[in-house]
């Protein structure tokens, strides 16, 4: 069987890695790609087609991308003509989840919803990928991860089930991180982060707030948590929730757009971006 990996990011790439480390057949398509995606796909084992049309050959496509450009793709691959079945496995609201079914669904294709929790699959025990929809495409899926280091949990539920899982979890994980750098932020100002430091390890050993060299991480990936922040946001608006916090965390992420899978960022360049604005 041959599954395509659009995009291969850091995560994509890991993914389609321990795909073809279990013995099967993965492809990607560079057409509009950068180097650095290149470098990853080839260093995952990833197979170039030619274009976007040879998707068709695919019997799955695993799409994972920034999630402002999932229903994009989504479309992209639709407009192949693609029968086979569709993975989205993006932080996208329930909604968008449901938005893609309906464009490849149209199309004879079979579309699995899927939620990623964790960091790039390499060892097992770290990452789960959630799923949700039809039950035989959902077992379809199942079996493909069978070997890897991707722990695959099945859902009760629609597409759209396992986004509302991702992204019910990401809301305390990740804006966790941004109340963290903001506490941080203020006890710098005022000269007591050291005591903020000693003071979170005793009462709140394990987060990010008694943590902090956590947050290099965070402000690498703010490109990406922005727009799911607004991903989050849409989702609780459509459950009649409060979508305020949401949206600062959106606002807050973007003073560190600048650090963009910056592997070198430190927490003190994180805070001093704070600060400035």
């Amino acid at each position: 069987m041959t599954t395509a990996v659009l995009h291969p990011g850091a995560m994509g790439a890991a993914i389609g890695a321990q795909l073809v480390a279990a013995g099967e057949r993965c492809v990607w398509v560079p057409v509009g790609r950068g180097p650095a995606s290149r470098r990853r796909a080839e260093e995952a084992g990833l197979v170039a087609l030619a274009g976007f049309e040879e998707l068709t050959t695919c019997e799955v496509v695993l799409s994972v991308c920034p999630p402002a450009a999932a229903v994009e793709v989504a479309h992209q691959v639709a407009g192949t003509g693609f029968a086979g079945c569709y993975l989205d496995a993006n932080a996208i609201s329930p909604r968008h989840s449901e938005d893609i079914a309906d464009v490849l669904t149209g199309g004879g294709a079979t579309v699995v919803d899927g939620g990623i929790v964790g960091p790039p699959p390499r060892r097992a025990g770290t990452t789960r990928l959630y799923l949700s929809g039809v039950d035989e495409a959902v077992c379809r899926v199942r079996a493909l991860f069978d070997g890897t280091a991707v722990d695959v949990v099945a859902l009760s539920g629609p597409v759209g089930a396992a986004s509302a899982l991702k992204l019910a979890f990401a809301t305390y994980n990740k804006v966790s991180s941004v109340l963290a750098a903001q506490a941080h932020a203020l006890a710098r100002h005022h000269g007591v982060d050291a005591e903020l430091r000693d003071l979170a390890a005793a009462a709140l050993p394990g987060t990010p707030l008694a943590t902090p060299e956590r947050l290099s991480s965070a402000g690498q990936r703010a490109w990406r948590w922005a727009p799911e922040m607004r991903e989050i946001a849409e989702t609780c608006r459509d459950a009649g929730l409060p979508a305020d916090l949401l949206a600062a965390a959106e606002t807050f992420l973007g003073h560190w757009r600048r650090y963009k899978d910056d592997p070198d960022v430190t927490v003190d360049q994180l805070l001093d971006a704070l600060s400035r604005s």
